[in-house]
């Protein structure tokens, strides 16, 4: 496949005229269940992780008409932290790994700290693929490491980041897509949110494209997750509409799309309630 953003983006534009009737809270609250709710700051500690967990064990007290959200995604040194707190069993525990953000270490190392994530108790992981090594070129070795970190953890979900705005053109991104569906990822993610930009859609269209060849080709589905400065519920609609059009209604749940993010949900709690005529006064993540 070959990419033009002139065109990718009035094909983005026609989705999005095309799905502004269904910005509506029913798809809010899908939108809601996707979200792999995230901190990876240098200040993370046990009383951060309690506090989250305590949010989402609390959530449907709150609020009882909205659906969980799909998982808590931390470091793997709180993913222990993260298990002993979380009481409810459908949030999975999410953990980044393997040099995470810059990936700028061995690959013992990667594929070692990937496996301890899940003896801590991760039930997923997500990495990044070597950003200078694919940019030299040397797509063998990014599509090396990113097999020998799934053979460490043959049975676990694995997401692999492409750092996609650091990549120079769209079919680099397509190409990064079709190198980690290939070798072993069951995710494809955009960003590790540490970068700008982040999350675009261009390049979650141009993934989709990839995951929709791949699916024709193989009969395997392949999940996506967008991450990184997607903060409100009138952006992620639009990520929403993407993926519906290329890939379709079997896509929109969170065994395969996820949305990465810290600050969305307390938007798309707001918008709900607009639609649904109640009252929220605070932000509760």
């Amino acid at each position: 496949m070959i990419f033009n953003l002139t065109d990718v983006r009035a094909d983005i534009k026609q989705i999005s005229d095309k799905e502004q009737h269904n910005y509506n809270a029913e798809n809010l609250k899908t939108i809601f269940n996707l979200i792999d709710l995230t901190t990876l700051k240098p200040t993370d500690n046990s009383a951060v992780i309690e506090s989250m967990c305590k949010k989402v064990n609390l959530l449907n007290v709150k609020y009882p008409d909205m659906p969980q959200v799909a998982a808590i995604c931390v470091y793997p040194s709180m993913v222990e932290n993260v298990r002993t707190q979380l009481k409810t069993e459908e949030v999975k525990i999410a953990s980044v790994a393997a040099g995470f953000p810059a990936s700028q270490t061995f690959l013992s190392i990667k594929a070692a700290e990937s496996a301890l994530a899940i003896e801590k108790g991760a039930n997923e992981i997500d990495i990044v693929i070597s950003l200078g090594k694919f940019l030299e070129g040397d797509y063998e070795f990014v599509a090396h490491e990113i097999k020998i970190i799934k053979e460490a953890i043959p049975n676990t979900h694995l997401k692999v980041i492409l750092e996609s705005g650091l990549l120079p053109s769209l079919n680099d991104v397509y190409k990064a897509s079709v190198i980690a569906m290939n070798s072993g990822a069951n995710f494809i993610k955009t960003s590790t949110g540490k970068e700008e930009p982040s999350a675009t859609i261009e390049a979650v269209y141009v993934m989709c494209k990839a995951i929709k060849e791949h699916y024709d080709k193989t009969g395997v589905k392949i999940g996506l997750k967008p991450a990184g400065g997607i903060s409100t519920a009138k952006d992620v609609f639009l990520y929403y509409a993407v993926v519906k059009s290329i890939l379709g209604e079997e896509w929109l749940n969170n065994k395969l799309f996820r949305i990465g993010a810290s600050r969305l949900a307390n938007d798309l709690i707001k918008e709900i309630y607009k639609f649904e005529n109640k009252e929220i006064l605070e932000n509760y993540f």
